[in-house]
């Protein structure tokens, strides 16, 4: 439960139909197992106590009883054990038969949260038995003449967790146009959930599917959906037991089907209430609920879950190729509305052979040919200096003419010594002035290249250099259209490759393969043995990481604590993964240092177009202070420094 996290199960035990005492074993077999497990939330199926399938044996008040008694039973064993579980049965209220999940913790029966739609069409025909549910909580009456609150507005928050509030539905409520899990959600549930008996069907696994996925997106949340399987019974229809976890729109866990198999997962709650902070959209209170408070004994939640090392990046090979065009497209699109908005045919565009600017170019040339625009109009200038390598200058000069633009070269040496000499530098001292005047040299030539061809200036930095500040002031951090603005370094390799892959022009991809096995540089100090003798990584520490931290910072909002946990978990840390915690921790106070110190450079960006959920432009997703304090994220991370 330590920074945010619940774990959470859909089980399924196996039941017999009209045995509420058989099933009540069953069930608490499968509590046995949820907490050997270590799951804190339980979600059963719908009406498991009895099964789903009794028809009109649901009108025998001898089934009704031993149903309560059953139910009184489980809700007793809970006492002592650290969970919630919600279990399903019918319950008589009143003259009335209702479909109930019945949520129990301590010993005790919390609530009862009535189905509100009943079907009543196809193979179901609940309604001859059940009445829809209450919204507004009563107070209902148990066989052991304790009272428990039921309605369908109930809120059950465990104190494990800060600020977790866990709503409840029932099968086809989600099948509705409005489910009640709608407003459980904006009177603060960010857990949902659904006990089912869902039948199967050829290709319903799917559309099930689609709802979890597609309801835990729309209502920021985790859902827990937990549906009857074997041992219901098959008289006309089979049950497939399909379990599923998913946290806003991405599935944690699934049960294989017809196996009764248990679906584990832990939600993460912190994640979830930063992304709703941030939606301002995400906001109202859906009428009066009650809120039950109850002890859960806070404990660290061992994380099974797959935790991306490279969130931007898709891991799937289709997915990514698809992601990849798509940036592509965003890229020049973006880049083309410039053009045409200011009548420009003509582009300025500092290539050095390494990626960034290897990235811009391809952009820009999709943009030209989107406009119908000669290649010639793009002047690809190289600009040699003192950290210039042949490789890299020779990949620069191939790539502009397999690509068509015009090449241009201004060796940038000569200038920067007689600047050197006006400002009384002394070349051999390959200091932060040495490398800067280096870089303004370079963005000054692209400058006045631009109004002599009546044209504008392709930056080329990318999103994880911004984040770092990886960047020389009024150097490669201006430009007049910013293509890579937003993207990522770790992606940027892959758009690189994704290219070189459906070029179709062989010695073009061999230049693009080439580019991406040079190390990143700046090269701005003096090459050894002709090779680069300045490799970023060394100096600030590996883009993987750094576009790690990154993503969990902003996406998430999460502090250093919890990005060092889930990065140690992500690149396995503890298994002697690629990094070990101390390596981790040293980066990421370099990341929270650099970040906070280096914002005055992000709050004068040029423009460029935004393509993932995360990008750090000033007048879109990251409005920072040039001069905030990171005083308390580099306390937390000396803090983690001291567990070590």
């Amino acid at each position: 439960m330590k920074d945010g996290f619940i774990k959470a199960a859909a089980l399924t035990p196996k039941i017999r139909v009209a045995d509420p005492a058989y099933n009540k074993k069953a069930i608490l077999e499968k509590l046995a197992e949820a907490e050997r497990e270590k799951a804190v939330i339980v979600a059963f199926p719908e009406l498991c106590v009895t099964g789903y399938t009794c028809g009109d044996l649901f009108l025998s008040e001898t089934l009704l009883r031993e149903a309560e008694a059953a139910l009184l039973e489980i809700a007793a064993a809970t006492n002592g054990k650290n969970l919630m579980a919600a279990v399903g049965l019918p319950f008589a209220w009143k003259g009335r038969l209702y479909n109930v999940a019945a949520v129990l913790a301590g010993g005790s029966v919390l609530g009862l949260v009535p189905k509100r739609n009943i079907p009543n069409y196809n193979e179901f025909y609940e309604a001859r038995y059940f009445t829809p549910g209450m919204e507004e909580p009563i107070e209902a009456g148990l066989a052991d003449g304790k009272r428990a609150p039921m309605g369908s507005r109930l809120l059950f928050c465990p104190d494990c967790v800060r600020g977790l509030k866990i709503g409840v539905e029932i099968c086809e409520d989600l099948w509705t146009p409005a489910p009640p899990s709608i407003s459980h959600a904006l009177a603060g549930a960010n857990l949902i959930l659904n006990l089912s008996a869902s039948d199967e069907a050829t290709g319903k696994d799917d559309y099930r599917k689609s709802l979890v996925t597609g309801q835990s997106a729309r209502l920021v949340c985790g859902y827990v959906y937990a549906s009857a399987g074997d041992g219901e019974s098959t008289q006309d229809v089979v049950y497939s037991a399909h379990n599923m976890i998913a946290e806003n729109g991405a599935m944690l866990a699934e049960s294989k089907r017809f196996l009764n198999e248990s679906a584990y997962g832990e939600v993460d709650v912190g994640r979830l209430d930063g992304q709703r902070r941030r939606m301002s959209t995400f906001a109202g209170q859906a009428g009066d609920y009650r809120e039950i408070r109850f002890h859960l004994k806070k404990e660290e939640t061992k994380l099974t879950r797959f935790i991306d090392p490279m969130p931007f990046v898709p891991g799937r090979e289709e997915e990514r190729k698809k992601r990849c065009e798509e940036i592509l497209a965003i890229q020049s699109m973006g880049l083309k509305k410039r053009l045409e908005h200011t009548g420009c045919s003509r582009v300025a565009i500092g290539i050095s052979g390494g990626l960034d600017s290897t990235l811009a170019l391809l952009v820009t040339a999709r943009a030209f040919d989107l406009l119908g625009l000669d290649r010639q109009g793009i002047c690809a200038v190289t600009m040699p200096g003192f950290g210039t390598t042949d490789r890299t200058y020779g990949n620069a000069v191939e790539l502009v003419r397999r690509i068509g633009a015009r090449l241009r070269e201004v060796d940038i040496r000569e200038a920067v010594r007689v600047h050197f000499r006006d400002i009384g530098q002394e070349e051999r001292n390959h200091d932060v002035t040495y490398e800067n005047g280096q870089a303004r040299e370079r963005t000054q030539v692209l400058m006045d290249i631009a109004n002599k061809e009546g044209g504008l200036v392709i930056g080329t930095g990318d999103m994880s250099e911004l984040a770092l500040g990886w960047a020389t002031y009024n150097g490669d951090h201006m430009s007049m259209y910013g293509v890579n603005a937003s993207v990522p370094k770790t992606l940027v390799r892959h758009l690189v490759r994704y290219y070189a892959d459906t070029c179709g022009d062989e010695a073009l991809e061999k230049i693009l393969l080439d580019v991406l096995d040079t190390p990143v540089s700046p090269e701005l100090l003096p090459p050894e043995d002709g090779k680069i003798s300045q490799k970023t990584e060394d100096i600030v520490g590996p883009y993987e990481l750094h576009d790690f931290f990154l993503y969990h910072m902003l996406r998430s909002g999460f502090g250093p604590g919890k990005i060092f946990r889930l990065a140690s978990y992500a690149f396995g840390a503890e298994q002697g993964g690629r990094y070990g915690k101390e390596t981790i921790l040293k980066w990421l106070e370099v990341f929270v240092r650099r970040f906070f110190a280096q914002q005055f450079k992000r709050s004068c960006l040029p423009d460029g177009p935004k393509v993932g959920t995360v990008a750090v432009s000033p007048r879109g997703d990251l409005r920072m202070p040039s001069d905030a304090s990171a005083a308390a994220w580099l306390a937390e991370v000396k803090k983690l420094a001291g567990t070590l």
